[in-house]
């Protein structure tokens, strides 16, 4: 029996996170959100403080900021580790 792929839905805002990434940067943190929730999402790092119930996901300087669902998880913010957290909850 195959194993149950999580669903994985973007907010909206998240293109434009994406955007303002450099073109192989962005690529490599989508597959690195694809492949990594997944097979490990239900271990992500716990955050704290304003994103009190959300999970993170590293993939170098860069963050994922993410949230658990019924369906699987729900992604709501990608940037450089220096300032993903200051723009406050998503």
């Amino acid at each position: 029996m195959p194993a149950r792929r999580e669903r994985i839905d973007y907010k909206a805002s998240v293109q434009d996170d994406l955007d303002k990434l450099h073109p192989p940067t962005a690529l490599r943190v989508l597959r690195k959100i694809e492949t990594a929730l997944a097979s490990e999402g239900r271990k992500g790092e716990v955050l704290a403080g304003a994103f009190s119930g959300l999970y993170r996901l590293r993939v170098g300087d860069h963050r994922v900021i993410y949230a658990r669902t019924d369906e699987g998880y729900l992604v709501l913010r990608i940037g450089h580790r220096r300032e993903v957290y200051r723009r406050g909850r998503p």
